[in-house]
Parts: C-alpha cells; sequence; structure tokens
C-alpha cells in the first residue's frame, strides 16, 4: 500500500473520501505544528536533516531517505495492509470477522487504549527536545531526529483513531495530547516513565533501550486487536519502532566498548578521569531505566488486563504464535508475589496475569541484549558482566511497590537501602560526570571520547557524511 504525498496529510487510508474527516484532522494539523515548533528538538528547526520518510507500508523497500527542516516532515496517517477475512484470535469472541467499527459496548475502554499509547508518542519527543544541544556525533544526532519525527509520526497514528471512530469525545482526547507536558506538575503526561528528565546521552540510550522496548511489547500486544484499525496502526508503527530499538541497544553497546578499550589502555576499572564512562556507572542507569520501564507493564495481576484480553482488544505478545486455546479461562500462569514481605512463585489464573506474562517476554527480550553487552566486555578481556536487577526491585506499581528489594532479588532492610542505594542507583556525582561529558561533537566522522563510532553509517552512507546540515552556531 503506497502512500498518497499529493494531500496536505499524507496517507493510505483515502482520507480525500471522507471530507468531514479530512477537516477535523487538517484543523488539529496547525496545533501538532505549533506543538512541535514548540516542544520539538531545540534550536535545530531550520537544519536540514538526512530523514528517511515512509512511501509504504511493505517492510520491504518501505522508506526513502534525503534532507529535509524537521518542520517540514510529511508527518501523516499509514495503516498496514488489511488482512483478508481476518478474525479475531483469541478471548470471547475468538473466531469471529474482526470489527472495523468500535463495538459499543467497547468504546471507553478502546478509546483509554488508544489515548494512553498516544500519549507516550509527543512525551518521547519533549523529554529528548534538549539533547541535540550536547549530541556525541552528527551520526548520532540525526538518529535522535529520525526516532523524534518517527514519534511524531506515532502520535498522529493515535490521533487519527480518535478523530475517525471516536466523534467528539475523540477529537477532544486529541486535543489534550497537545496540551499535556512531560514532568508538568500541573498537567503531566499519563505514564510515570513519561515523565522522568532525560538529560545526557547515556539517558537517552537507555531510554531508547528500555522504555521504546515497552512500547514494542504495548504495540504488539494492540496489533493482535480485534477492532482492526487499531491492529492495522500498530503493525505499520512496529516496523518504524525497530529502528528506535536500535538506536537504544546499539548506543549503549558504543558507550560500553570505548568504556573497555580505555580501560585496557589505563589498565584501571576506573576510567572517568580519562574521559570515559566506568562500567559500574552504566550499571547503574542500566537499574534505574529497567525498574522504571518494568512498571510500565502494570500490576501483576490485573482485572483490566483480563477483561481487554477477553473482549478481544489487546492480546498476548505474539498471540497467533502460542499453542493453547487463546481463552485461558481454566489455565494458570506463575508469577512472582509479594507473600508478607517474601518474594514467592505462585501459580494464578492466567487471564489475571497477563501483565507478567507480557513483562515476562520483555525481560527474555532484554536479557538478550545483556548477553550481547557483555559479549563486547568479554571480548575485550575485561572480567566484568553487567546484569539486570531483579523484577522486584525499586518497583512503584505491583505487588513489590515500597518493598525494599536489592538488585540481587533479596529483601533489605530500609536502612539497608538507604545505606546502599548509592551502589545501586546513579549517584548526583554520576549525573554530574557524565553531564560533564556532554559536549557537542559536529564534525562530520568525529565522535565524542565517551562512545566508539558504529561499525557502518546510514542507508549505506560512510560515517564522515553530513548527516545533519545547517547546525546552528553553539560557540
Amino acid at each position: 500500500m503506497s502512500v498518497n504525498y499529493s494531500e496536505r496529510i499524507p496517507n493510505n487510508v483515502n482520507l480525500a473520501e471522507d471530507r468531514r474527516l479530512q477537516r477535523a484532522l487538517e484543523n488539529w494539523q496547525p496545533g501538532f505544528l505549533q506543538w512541535w515548533n514548540e516542544m520539538g528538538p531545540e534550536n535545530f528547526q531550520s537544519s536540514d536533516v538526512y530523514l528517511r520518510t515512509a512511501t509504504s507500508v511493505d517492510a520491504k523497500g518501505w522508506a526513502t531517505f534525503g534532507y529535509l527542516k524537521m518542520p517540514d516532515y510529511r508527518w501523516g496517517i499509514f495503516l498496514a495492509a488489511p488482512e483478508p477475512d481476518r478474525r479475531i484470535a483469541f478471548g470471547e469472541h475468538k473466531g469471529e470477522p474482526v470489527w472495523r467499527e468500535v463495538p459499543g459496548e467497547h468504546r471507553g475502554v478502546l478509546r483509554r487504549l488508544i489515548v494512553t499509547q498516544g500519549d507516550t508518542e509527543p512525551a518521547s519527543v519533549e523529554q529528548q527536545r534538549h539533547l541535540g544541544l550536547t549530541c556525541p556525533s552528527m551520526y548520532d544526532l540525526r538518529n535522535l531526529f529520525q526516532v523524534n519525527v518517527e514519534e511524531g509520526r506515532h502520535l498522529w497514528a493515535m490521533v487519527y483513531l480518535l478523530h475517525a471512530y471516536f466523534g467528539r469525545d475523540g477529537r477532544e482526547e486529541a486535543d489534550a495530547l497537545l496540551q499535556r507536558r512531560s514532568g508538568n506538575a500541573d498537567n503531566p503526561r499519563i505514564l510515570g516513565a513519561f515523565n522522568e528528565r532525560t538529560p545526557d546521552w547515556l539517558s537517552f540510550f537507555m531510554f531508547a533501550h528500555f522504555t521504546d522496548r515497552d512500547g514494542k511489547f504495548q504495540l504488539a500486544t494492540l496489533a493482535e486487536s480485534g477492532f482492526d484499525p487499531l491492529s492495522r496502526t500498530c503493525r505499520f508503527m512496529l516496523t518504524e519502532e525497530a529502528h528506535h530499538l536500535f538506536v537504544g541497544e546499539t548506543g549503549i553497546g558504543r558507550v560500553i566498548a570505548r568504556t573497555c578499550q580505555l580501560m585496557k589502555q589505563h589498565d584501571t576499572d576506573c576510567i572517568s578521569q580519562y574521559g570515559g564512562i566506568d562500567l559500574a556507572i552504566i550499571q547503574r542507569y542500566i537499574n534505574f531505566h529497567y525498574s522504571v520501564s518494568l512498571d510500565l507493564f502494570g500490576s501483576e495481576l490485573s482485572t483490566n488486563a483480563a477483561n481487554y484480553y477477553g473482549a478481544g482488544l489487546k492480546g498476548r505478545f505474539k498471540e497467533t504464535d502460542r499453542d493453547d486455546d487463546h481463552l485461558l479461562t481454566s489455565s494458570a500462569y506463575r508469577i512472582f508475589r509479594n507473600d508478607h514481605g517474601s518474594i514467592v512463585e505462585s501459580d494464578q489464573p492466567a487471564l489475571v496475569a497477563l501483565n507478567e506474562n507480557l513483562r515476562d517476554a520483555y525481560i527474555a527480550d532484554c536479557e538478550r541484549a545483556m548477553v550481547r553487552w557483555n559479549k563486547i566486555i568479554r571480548e575485550a578481556g575485561i572480567d566484568s558482566t553487567l546484569t539486570l536487577p531483579h523484577r522486584a526491585f525499586r518497583r512503584a506499581i505491583g505487588e513489590f511497590r515500597g518493598l525494599n528489594v536489592n538488585p540481587a532479588g533479596q529483601i533489605v532492610s530500609a536502612g539497608e537501602w538507604q545505606q546502599r542505594k548509592a551502589e545501586w542507583l546513579p549517584t548526583q556525582q554520576d549525573l554530574d560526570h557524565v553531564a560533564s561529558l556532554m559536549k557537542p561533537v559536529t564534525r562530520p566522522g568525529e565522535f565524542a571520547g565517551w562512545i566508539s563510532p558504529p561499525p557502518r553509517g546510514i542507508n549505506h552512507q560512510p560515517l564522515d557524511y553530513e548527516y545533519v546540515k545547517n547546525l546552528p552556531d553553539q560557540s
């Protein structure tokens, strides 16, 4: 399905055939552009960026690359191609044709799911708007901007659904998506992780790896939805999301590689004095961002998740690949619980344990990345290992909320937690050190001293390609 770029709002949904919807979205568009200019990348709106733009929803050959000013990026509405005779794959409506319109009894729930997902997209842009001023290379600067414009397009994806299927309520929700602000005390973003600061590039890479990975899993469950427009929207969003995860995982890997290089060069574990980031600091950043992201999956036991599944609104990760009855009414699932201050494993009804089921898939995905990072350390000849903290560590939602658990999964006293949290979480000294390294490097082919170059450039271009032109004067 090709994208029509001849219209004011690029789309592959035949928007011109619905004049009322087209006018509504065209009325929303100026507010979006105002938000972008106010909250998008600071000081770079006039720069020419080597960006990819979707031309098709086909995973093969679906984008072109070229220079654009970010405010001129053609944000639009792209849905994956419909699947002929698609059927609902799970829940009480299993086997029935998917819904092309919103089922009346699920209207409120569907709207809430779409708004929550939509709210994360502009929040990410807001959290990252200052990072361009301290980029470690032109390559990384371009990747940041690619992530930003695609988060903006993902906002459009959810706004289209709100306008097209939810009437006045949907239009009001779409307007509210432009009014909330990340970290704002009076009108914050909906989910806690999207109100955290992203003060430096190590935090950005951690966010792109851990928090955007949560987004991958949430989108994958919505892609299973019996509401077909939502499913088709999320299926294409997942195509773009893969680049965001690539930026995060490879960014952290490149920081680790440079750290190991400095450790070998100076024969010490403490390379902060040589302009690098100690593995211990990287570990503390992992502990923080991973634990924040685990909370995004919600409580271990959730009747809401059970209801979404039963109603056919939100499936499991890779639902159709699973070999069970896709009803789960008589199934059990083993989870970790807080039993009067002890962490125990317990079999629970699978329907109410769906959040934990998804969190388990996420944890396994994160563990695979840890293997790749530790391979970098091992191949550098360094005897050190990075680890994921226990799922109960520093949790603010669910079974382990308020429980003092160390990264190894042992319950400790409040006194020991306070005494040792500087070993486990980034300290002000860590943050200050990382901040001190955040000096912009913008000459093509050059990289900051705390991160290694990637093995290759973007879209077969060389590493010293001028990925961003007309940079602002930062003297």
